[in-house]
């Protein structure tokens, strides 16, 4: 194949992978649902090799998969069978830290928790955490718009953008690195890529807005009666305490699975039906601010960490939910998002919606929900179903937009739920979501059948 060779010049042959022992962990995403053989994996170095990479493509026919850590849910990342997959793996450099401006460069292979790290010894966090920050990529966050758990005081990835370079589907490149806070000269071309997931183009650079460093930590587990006495606590931390940086939300079940699969005992006396865990952050240490704020909301049981071991191990219980899912099964993960004031209802309606929509299921469908309660992000994990059977999921992208909800809050909407697209946001929108679409990728060659489902 001429195309094959022309990538193999533009970027070496030890960059151009076909061997199926090598490629197959591109093939697949973090779920295992999702994936299929690529015709190679290709894995450029810089932005100008993607963009001869795109234009090799481009006039080939060959459609491309843009692909960062290969740590997304919806299998928005890896190839459905037939395409070639762009790994932007090997763009991992990181400029220096503005300290003025409070800027970075950052290339899109670069690991969340690298910038972290980077960020960190200027004097600067990212503003942006999630578990999979050991692997996930800048550039795989930027196109998916990931959110995680700081999102409540320092907004998803988008609010992270000052800035970015991208290589669209023909080849060419557009930059927008100036980072200047007052720009209004035409349409603001980065934030239409963000949360695009590589279907209109490759992200390669990032202009990256950090936050001041804040060293003073603490974190509470608070075992609760219900959802709404959770929101009730968010809303008093939220005016009693203003170094509230983060607040999840976690039910009994999903404890117990984390428990077992750690193989280690809850911190807490009893089990309650739901638990919250916030966290404050700030220039000075916030844990009398915390403990004030929570005795003042009428908490009377709390397990606070004010050392970072200790929170470690509170949020360890949060974060492992995703491997003890996992290890349990093969789940069907639906991150969506819910008003604060439906979420309870939202929550208690699942179980019985999944029974019954999928009722044949060997050993019934098992649902493990716990996210973000900030933001009403709900982690919808689905043990029980076949890869192929969607009844469950249906049922609940149903309940989410029956109580005014989003059927992807920050995972994106992937292959998962393109097909939902239209009933989430109308045929006007999509419309003009399709416009957009032929516009900047006229032949469909960038990620097809991702967010948008193909047409008949």
């Amino acid at each position: 194949m001429e195309w094959r060779q022309a990538l193999v010049e533009i970027v070496g042959a030890g960059h151009v992978l076909d061997d199926p022992a090598v490629t197959e962990q591109y093939e697949r995403d973090w779920t295992g649902r999702f994936g299929g053989r690529a015709l190679c994996v290709v894995r450029p170095s810089d932005a100008r090799e993607v963009a001869a990479v795109m234009e090799v493509c481009s006039s080939a026919g060959v459609a491309v998969v843009p692909q960062g850590g290969n740590t997304g849910l919806v299998g928005g990342g890896v190839p459905r069978g037939g395409e070639v997959v762009l790994s932007l793996a090997r763009l991992a450099g990181i400029g220096p830290v503005d300290g003025a401006l409070g800027l970075v460069e950052v290339g899109a292979g670069v690991t969340l928790a690298a910038l972290q790290a980077h960020a960190r010894s200027a004097g600067f966090e990212a503003g942006l955490d999630f578990a999979a920050r050991d692997s996930c990529t800048i550039g795989g966050a930027v196109a998916c718009d990931a959110g995680g758990a700081r999102a409540l005081s320092h907004g998803t990835a988008r609010a992270r953008v000052a800035g970015l370079e991208a290589v669209l589907a023909d080849g060419t490149v557009v930059t927008r690195m100036a980072g200047l806070a007052k720009d209004n000269a035409g349409y603001d071309l980065p934030s239409l890529l963000v949360g695009s997931e590589g279907t209109l183009g490759v992200i390669t650079r990032v202009l990256w807005r950090l936050e001041l460093r804040r060293d003073a930590r603490v974190a509470a587990l608070v075992p609760l009666p219900g959802i709404d006495e959770a929101a009730a606590l968010l809303a008093a931390l939220r005016a009693e305490a203003p170094s509230l940086e983060s607040c999840d939300f976690f039910l009994d079940e999903g404890l117990q699975l984390v428990l077992a699969h750690q193989r280690r005992s809850s911190p807490l006396e009893a089990a309650a039906p739901v638990y919250v865990l916030a966290e404050c952050a700030g220039r000075t240490d916030p844990t009398e601010e915390l403990a004030e704020a929570l005795s003042r909301a009428g908490v009377e049981e709390a397990l606070i960490a004010d050392d970072t071991p200790g929170r470690e191990r509170l949020w360890a219980l949060r974060e492992g939910h995703a491997d003890a899912i996992n290890a349990a099964g093969v789940p069907h993960k639906l991150d969506v998002g819910v008003p604060l004031a439906s979420l309870g209802a939202f929550l208690d309606a699942v179980p019985g919606a999944v029974a019954a929509a999928a009722p044949d299921v060997p050993g019934g469908v098992r649902a493990i929900l716990f996210g973000h309660l900030g933001d009403g992000n709900v982690h919808v994990n689905l043990l029980g179903p076949a890869d192929d059977d969607e009844r469950a999921d249906d049922a609940v992208l149903e309940l989410v937009l029956a109580h005014g909800g989003t059927i992807s809050a920050e995972h994106g909407v992937g292959l998962a739920k393109a097909r939902w697209l239209e009933r989430a946001r109308g045929a006007s929108e999509v419309g003009v979501l399709r416009a957009v679409k032929r516009a900047l990728d006229p032949a469909g060659l960038l990620n097809p059948g991702k967010v948008l489902p193909e047409e008949a």
